[in-house]
């Protein structure tokens, strides 16, 4: 693996039914509304009835002093289970998140295999790696904490 890709992966575990996380996971276009680190999600295809296909302009703030913008292709979607994604862009890999109920709680696991496209983030990756896996780190914490705070279980 080169210092530019890389494989993050972030557990959550959220004390509501699968029923109730599942929603909120797949409707992207609604992350703004609750996940402080989504500044803005564009729809610029819809997919298919299950939503494969869905082509997404996604942009992020960070922890630290940028943001990032990314397209992102849903090439898989099993229903209250799994949604994997294409990235391209300022990030290009592939996201994958999977659900699983987990007694009266789910288990959410995203996995994340990205390469860096932004240049200067490319040029300094081989001294600021810890840096950015700390920053997605945050974004993921962030995202738990407020999808606990959008259900009430915060």
């Amino acid at each position: 693996m080169s210092a530019t890709e890389f494989e993050l992966v972030s557990h959550w575990r959220i004390a509501a039914p699968l029923d109730r996380v599942w929603p909120e996971i797949v409707d992207v276009d609604a992350w703004p509304s609750w996940w402080r680190a989504v500044r803005k999600v564009e729809r610029l295809r819809d997919g298919d009835a299950g939503g494969v296909g869905a082509l997404r302009r996604l942009t992020w703030a960070t922890a630290l002093p940028y943001s990032i913008t990314f397209d992102v292709l849903s090439t898989r979607i099993e229903p209250m289970h799994l949604i994997e994604g294409r990235a391209s862009g300022e990030l290009s890999g592939v996201g994958l998140w999977t659900l699983l109920a987990d007694g009266a709680g789910t288990a959410v696991r995203y996995d994340w295999r990205v390469d860096l496209g932004k240049p200067w983030m490319r040029t300094l990756a081989p001294v600021l790696r810890p840096v950015f896996a700390w920053n997605h780190n945050v974004l993921m914490g962030w995202g738990e904490a407020d999808l606990k705070a959008r259900l009430g279980i915060g």
